[in-house]
């Protein structure tokens, strides 16, 4: 069995900001914005317009599968260690902003299980699972398993497994309805950090990168950028440990997302060095510097689950 790392694990969790007026005056002293009953703000982007039904699509993130399709439409998109220490995706939408295709799409793993426990039910879309999993998704209180079904088929443009695709809508609407995930936003820079233009985050084989342009982060994959671009950047620090759910290929991780631990916030060109804290499997995630929740730009967000 391979390492356990002890440095905890984040879940993202989201909530639609109330007012900048408020949202500006979120750390320091003064409490974080609450999202407002009844404001048409998603609770996954803080943006105008609200957020309707939740599906998440596994996502491939090996060379041979990029450019994927899609990422770009996502509100969050989360990177978990697999097997041999590289990586895949999970990009998470809501009903209202899907794109036409997404893929490649992947396989699940037992990490999916916890870290989609934050939300209300959500539609999981993937290729496949492990034996013995694979019952354990499809019959999960917490998420609705999407897969196999008729909106899901094979591009000629790329050898298999890194073609399949899926069209998302019939999916998405699977899903439960977004709900508060912890997630905070605000417009206005919080105090505090530190002036930072590039950050990076690991795991045994794989790496990212994010470069901001003076108005979003672009994302960079192994040494090599990529089209999609984040508004925020979160690398949580997790404890990773061997998954009940084995592979004769090897180590199968299981990255755990309820706990507590270190992370590294970016929005607009700063770093923050935060905190994040999900004490149960369906409780949101927080996310605190110097003990006060720290406001997301309203848009789109990377979260790095780095080992």
């Amino acid at each position: 069995m391979r390492r356990v790392r002890a440095r905890g694990v984040w879940a993202a969790v989201a909530g639609a900001a109330a007012l900048a007026l408020v949202a500006a005056g979120c750390t320091g002293k003064d409490a974080a914005p609450q999202p407002t009953r009844g404001a048409a703000v998603s609770y996954l982007t803080g943006q105008a317009g609200g957020a309707g039904q939740i599906l998440a699509v596994k996502i491939d993130n090996v060379p041979a599968a990029r450019p994927q399709t899609g990422l770009d439409d996502a509100a969050i998109v989360y990177a978990i260690e697999v097997e041999g220490g590289l990586s895949r995706l999970m990009a998470v939408y809501d009903a209202g902003h899907l794109p036409p295709v997404v893929g490649p799409v992947r396989s699940a793993r037992e990490t999916d299980l916890q870290l989609l426990a934050e939300y209300d039910k959500p539609a999981l879309a993937f290729s496949g699972a492990q034996s013995k999993l694979l019952p354990v998704l499809r019959s999960s209180t917490d998420l609705t398993a999407v897969t196999g079904t008729k909106d899901f088929y094979r591009s000629h443009d790329r050898p298999a497994p890194h073609n399949e695709y899926l069209r998302p809508a019939a999916a998405a609407a699977k899903g439960g309805a977004a709900k508060d995930i912890g997630l905070r936003f605000a417009a206005a820079v919080p105090a505090g950090g530190t002036p930072a233009t590039t950050a990076s985050a690991k795991m045994p084989a794989a790496r990212f990168s994010f470069a901001w342009n003076g108005s979003r982060y672009r994302v960079s994959m192994d040494g090599k950028q990529s089209p999609w671009t984040a508004d925020n950047v979160i690398v949580q620090h997790v404890a990773v440990k061997e998954s009940d759910y084995h592979s004769r290929t090897g180590f199968v991780p299981f990255s755990q997302t309820v706990g507590h631990g270190s992370a590294q916030i970016l929005r607009d060109g700063r770093s923050y060095a935060a905190v994040w804290d999900r004490p149960a499997a369906s409780d949101g995630t927080a996310y605190t510097v110097g003990g006060h929740t720290l406001p997301l730009h309203p848009g789109r967000t990377w979260i790095v689950l780095e080992p």
